[in-house]
């Protein structure tokens, strides 16, 4: 994904005691959420501060259902290079920042996976007047990448498989690489398909640069979090399965109040706290799920609102819909 050495070391100091992030949110009273300090549909600030986009809501989320009030949380920016170490220094409590989850990323390295709240893929953006219809047809042209990333790696690994000859031109930060490619440095830009699409309406004319088919990696992205604190990881897992399961069963922002005290699903009842404890069994408001999804809406509303076809990006649910729908959305049941 965006970045992120593909294999690095970081110094997380003691680990962390269960239930110990919990204390210190509630003791702060406000949640620090580590996201990107500027990309289009995800995490972006505007002239007057406000911050929107699929990573900002999903920080509200977590917010929501972990103090009771969405606007209890404070926006973290991070750079690719200092989101690990912001984590692991305590910087931030959770990182909800387009960042993959990988082997040497989850193992060994101080930091736990909650989920996937995105299912993304590496990708190519290319000028419209190119004419380019493949990656496959790239050989020749100049890639802008940013470097030390498994992006690049990805790159490498798709030149060697395909046999092709390009020059490969590195760039420290994603967006240096966008710049690279609009001043006509290199004739294609790869990053993951998500970020090229909200880069691609920073361009002047966004309309002259297309998105290939080609998808060369898996990126599944979702909040990471300090190992060692197992209250905190089923705390997060379990805010995002609620989101997930929310626009399974059609609890909406509209309706959440009013469907936990009239379904008849058990299910649904559980999700937002009229039976079985579930709030109170991870520490957190027995209706913590009501009080989340009043506040952001569900996964649907969330994606929508920012990435989907009415947004900016026009971004389709593809793998990041539900499972009944033919994506990859699945939440484990409430029982």
């Amino acid at each position: 994904m965006l970045g992120g050495l593909a294999g690095f070391a970081v110094d997380t100091g003691e680990v962390a005691q269960a239930g110990s992030t919990l204390r210190a949110i509630e003791t702060r009273g406000v949640l620090l959420c580590g996201v990107d300090g500027g990309l289009a549909g995800f995490a972006n600030r505007d002239e007057d501060g406000d911050w929107s986009g699929f990573d900002a809501d999903l920080c509200r989320a977590y917010a929501a259902a972990i103090l009771g009030d969405a606007r209890d949380v404070r926006f973290v920016p991070v750079t690719t290079a200092e989101r690990f170490n912001a984590l692991a220094d305590g910087e931030i409590d959770i990182l909800i920042r387009n960042t993959s989850w990988t082997f040497a990323r989850d193992v060994g390295q101080g930091f736990d996976f909650a989920g996937i709240a995105y299912y993304d893929g590496q990708g190519f953006m290319v000028p419209a007047d190119l004419g380019i219809s493949s990656a496959r047809d790239i050989n020749g042209a100049r890639i802008c990448v940013q470097g030390s990333t498994t992006t690049a790696l990805n790159l490498q690994d798709f030149i060697a498989a395909n046999a092709l000859t390009v020059e490969v031109i590195e760039y420290p930060t994603a967006q240096a690489g966008l710049d690279g490619y609009a001043s006509g440095e290199c004739d294609v830009y790869t990053n993951d398909l998500s970020s090229l699409a909200g880069l691609r309406v920073s361009l002047e004319t966004p309309s002259d640069h297309v998105l290939l088919p080609d998808v060369i990696s898996k990126e599944p992205l979702g909040p990471v979090i300090r190992s060692g604190d197992s209250q905190f990881l089923d705390i997060s897992r379990w805010i995002l399965f609620s989101l997930i399961a929310a626009e399974e069963f059609g609890v909406t922002s509209a309706n959440a109040e009013t469907a936990a005290g009239t379904s008849n699903n058990r299910e649904i009842r559980r999700l937002l706290g009229e039976e079985d404890n579930f709030g109170e069994r991870l520490g957190l408001a027995p209706d913590f799920a009501v009080t989340m999804i009043d506040a952001t809406g569900n996964y649907g509303e969330i994606f929508d609102r920012n990435l989907g076809q009415g947004s900016a990006l026009g971004l389709r649910r593809g793998l990041n819909a539900q499972w009944t729908e033919g994506g990859l959305l699945y939440s484990p049941p409430f029982r």
